[in-house]
């Protein structure tokens, strides 16, 4: 057993030249110093400590030793620096006999914030904070990390998967050794892998007591009784009344500690890192989110973010909360490679008219899911905004597209529930947005019907196509790959069980929607201009005869942006891809309920369009007429050049098209 190390040397508090040795206990030598920074950090045979005290009151250490003896310690007035105490503990002879550690103030007990290990929380959903016993811990296990090294995957060739660590592999139908865990997380690197994700993006797993009180008055059912009683053992009757579980994590918690109920070896320290050494090793990145009350310490969030891409190799960030200091964050020399996700950037303070030598910084697109499933729905007046969404992709600051993440409908929910279903929530269903632009496809939830279950897949799809074929980087959660749902519940948040688990079924829904979300990420991998290093300007400013991006209607370069449209073609020009010799690609979008027929623009003489992926099950590729035939057919114009093709595509769907030698 070693003694934590728990900074790296940037990290380290330089100690003062004026200490003050106080006294001399049994085998302990107690140093009194004036801190800098808070904290624990280790020194030869012991380790010194550093905590906020606000007032003069009765506070200081409590160690405690694996024989149940406990060491009391008072903070003094010559170890004090502005609201800081300092105190270092080191043992005279042999190894240092304490192994866990708490402060205390007046007639209270607590655990450090500042702790890099906490005990007593290492069973999720079991007993109270007032019932559960934590301590810091002093404990430590060395880490070899070999050849492991940032991945730097560029955001134009980045795709997000969100995941919540406990609820990815907790069903038992994940087919994994530990669900639930990090290891469950590390059992599923290959399935990341093969479907095509280049980052994973955790659920706050940094520890909290994910056992709360509902706010004063709040509900409790019948049922939501009975599945606490499940989840949360051994307490007493009055308890089981009011428990809830925040099974998502986004409160103030020991930010520099992973969460221990998340290992299955008991290290969580050591569980987290082989996550990331295997995620690694699969080409895939780690991402952490991090929510922040509003009364933390500016100074600290920034040193809670350096010290997890420091000690824990993770790649990227999504910030959350209140009073984030983002300017300070941006300019971080350490985290100028680190990706950092938030909903919003002072662009104009970080950057002024520079650009970024590395565009580390992403913004939630947040018109996107919104406009993007009222699109799918069949709302009006929308095409103007979506082509925008769809081509948002600025140069200083990455835009992330979702249609669906851990709050709202999943994928599978938009397009079956009209109306939230929270009630197991214990709320009456008053939580949650009521906002949630879906539509049911004809019948609310769960359905054998197969035209609306067909239907449903078909949105789906057509989900998935806006999200894949859009320029910003595309955010895919858990389980909306292959049709996943929550039953209803938009704010699953204290739902540790079926609802919130994700469910890894296997049927022919399941697998065909799959198999096009492969399809769709291999295809945007494969051709560089869906996710262009810059945003595409609409111009042809390589005077090749196109523009990078062209929008056409039922006539090429003829886009109808009427209030009533709920169709658009776009083409995107192989001429400005990264890479040479790409083929130029057709989008074809239809939400409207009946088929529509859209232009194809001439291409080059030689080249044709050919489709490629489609949502609909029996697709017309190319017609000569307003009605449509199953074979492609070309007609003349008055000069005896080939005019433009016209496809017919069917009502609720979407067509992909790519240019192609007319001899191949």
């Amino acid at each position: 057993m070693r003694y934590n190390c728990f900074l790296l040397k940037g990290f380290i508090a330089p100690f003062t030249t004026s200490c003050y040795n106080k006294s001399m206990n049994k085998n302990l030598k107690i140093t009194y110093f004036k801190p800098t920074k808070q904290g624990v950090y280790p020194i030869k045979n012991g380790f010194s400590f550093a905590e906020e005290v606000l007032d003069d009151g009765n506070s200081g250490l409590i160690l405690y030793a694996e024989n149940g003896e406990q060491k009391k310690i008072p903070f003094q007035k010559e170890g004090k620096r502005g609201s800081l105490c300092g105190i270092m503990v080191e043992a005279v002879s042999g190894e240092f006999p304490y192994l866990e550690y708490n402060y205390y103030h007046k007639n209270t007990v607590y655990t450090d914030a500042f702790a890099r290990k906490v005990n007593g929380l290492s069973k999720f959903g079991h007993g109270l904070t007032a019932k559960r016993k934590t301590r810091g811990s002093l404990t430590y296990k060395e880490f070899d990390w070999g050849e492991d090294e940032p991945l730097l995957i560029p955001y134009s060739n980045s795709v997000i998967y969100g995941l919540n660590v406990r609820a990815f592999t907790m069903h038992k139908s994940s087919h994994v050794k530990n669900r639930g865990t990090y290891e469950g997380v590390a059992e599923k690197a290959s399935y990341l892998n093969g479907l095509g994700i280049t980052a994973v993006e955790l659920m706050p797993c940094y520890e909290y007591d994910e056992c709360i009180y509902p706010a004063s008055g709040a509900a409790s059912d019948k049922p939501v009784k009975e599945e606490i009683a499940r989840e949360v053992k051994n307490l007493p009757e009055a308890f089981k009344e009011k428990v809830r579980l925040n099974c998502w994590g986004y409160q103030e918690g020991f930010y520099f500690a992973p969460k221990a109920s998340y290992s299955a070896g008991g290290d969580p320290e050591v569980s987290f890192k082989n996550m990331v050494k295997e995620l690694h090793a699969n080409g895939i990145e780690v991402m952490m989110q991090f929510y922040f009350p509003p009364e933390m310490n500016q100074s600290v969030i920034l040193d809670i973010l350096k010290y997890w891409v420091i000690e824990y190799h993770i790649d990227g960030v999504r910030l959350s909360g209140f009073q984030i200091p983002y300017l300070i964050i941006a300019k971080e020399p350490v985290l100028q490679e680190t990706k950092i996700r938030s909903s919003y950037f002072p662009l104009e303070e970080i950057y002024g008219d520079k650009i970024p030598y590395y565009r580390n910084l992403a913004a939630d697109n947040g018109n996107y899911r919104n406009d993007m499933r009222r699109f799918l729905k069949g709302d009006e007046n929308l095409v103007g905004q979506v082509i925008f969404d769809q081509r948002n992709n600025p140069r200083d600051c990455a835009v992330v597209n979702y249609l669906a993440d851990y709050d709202g409908f999943s994928l599978y929910d938009m397009v079956s529930y009209d109306r939230k279903h929270n009630e197991a929530n214990g709320e009456y269903n008053r939580d949650g947005t009521d906002h949630n632009y879906s539509w049911n496809c004809g019948f609310e939830g769960e359905c054998r019907k197969k035209s609306v279950l067909e239907l449903r897949k078909k949105q789906i799809k057509n989900a998935l196509a806006f999200l894949f074929l859009s320029q910003g980087v595309p955010y895919l959660f858990s389980g909306d790959e292959f049709g996943n749902t929550r039953y209803g519940n938009n704010n699953a948040y204290c739902q540790d069980n079926d609802t919130g688990y994700i469910k890894w079924k296997t049927g022919k829904l399941q697998d065909e929607i799959l198999g096009f979300t492969k399809a769709l990420i291999r295809f945007r991998k494969e051709h560089s201009i869906l996710h262009s290093q810059k945003e595409l300007k609409i111009l042809d400013t390589l005077g090749c005869g196109y523009p990078d991006i062209s929008y056409h209607g039922t006539e090429a370069w003829r886009p109808d942006l009427s209030y009533i449209s709920r169709m658009i073609g776009i083409m995107l020009c192989g001429n400005y891809a990264e890479k040479q010799d790409e083929p130029s690609i057709y989008i074809a979008y239809n939400m409207h309920w009946i088929e529509h027929e859209l232009a194809l623009p001439k291409l080059p003489k030689g080249e044709k369009f050919v489709p490629v992926l489609w949502s609909e099950e029996i697709m017309r590729p190319v017609s000569d007429d307003s009605v449509g035939k199953n074979e492609a057919a070309e007609k003349e114009d008055s000069s005896g050049e080939k005019a433009e093709n016209k496809i017919v595509i069917p009502g609720r769907s979407i067509a992909v098209y790519v240019s192609q030698k007319e001899n191949v």
